[in-house]
This record gives C-alpha cells, sequence and structure tokens, in this order.
C-alpha cells in the first residue's frame, strides 16, 4: 500500500476508538477512484442497518464526484430513516472533510439525519 493510504487508515483507526465509546450507529464512508460508498453500521460495527453506493443499478449517477457523493448521502438517509436510525456519529474513515465527504454529509443532513 502506498504511505497515503496508510496514512489514512491510521487516521481511521485513531477517531474509530473514540466513535465505539459512543452508543449512537456510525456513518461511515469510502470513496474509491471510481465509486463512492456509504454504510451506516451499529455501535458496535457489527451489523449493517443502512447502506449506499454509486455502484448500485438504480442510482442516478454513476461517477465519483460531488454530485454522485450527494445522490449517495440522500438515499443512506432515507434508508436509515426507514430502519428507524435518526442520529448517527459520522466516520469520515481518515478523508478530509472538504469535497465530495462534505457534500455526502450536508445531503445526508438535508434529508433528515442528525449528527
Amino acid at each position: 500500500m502506498s504511505i497515503k493510504n496508510l496514512s489514512r487508515i491510521r487516521r481511521a483507526k485513531k477517531t474509530r476508538m473514540n466513535i465505539m465509546d459512543q452508543e449512537n450507529p456510525r456513518l461511515t464512508v469510502f470513496r474509491s477512484s471510481k465509486h463512492f460508498y456509504a454504510q451506516i453500521f451499529d455501535s458496535l460495527g457489527t451489523k449493517v442497518l443502512a447502506s449506499a453506493s454509486t455502484v448500485e443499478k438504480d442510482s442516478d449517477t454513476k461517477s465519483n464526484n460531488v454530485e454522485g457523493a450527494e445522490a449517495v448521502g440522500k438515499r443512506v438517509a432515507e434508508r436509515a430513516i426507514e430502519n428507524g436510525v435518526k442520529k448517527v456519529v459520522f466516520d469520515r474513515s481518515g478523508y478530509k472533510y472538504h469535497g465530495r465527504i462534505k457534500a455526502l454529509a450536508d445531503s445526508a443532513r438535508k434529508a433528515g439525519l442528525e449528527f
């Protein structure tokens, strides 16, 4: 793995240790070079409560850009609310909070999730 990716994983581990102390489900994101993924785990991180990505067949956008991140954020928030999850903790997975990560968080907040 590259040094950049190892540094991101190290940052993610440090923040996840603090997130696991809280009892709310966590909204975690992953971005690859082609797609964008978001999942909501329970507080222990063992069960997926809701998920969305740009890979899905019914997704409007298939690209990994800001518009795709906004669509994924809206979709994961709607699915979480259907499953009874309103309040989550945002796990940015070691990525900086700008661009696509910020777009996903903002669209999930607009759709009804509380961070």
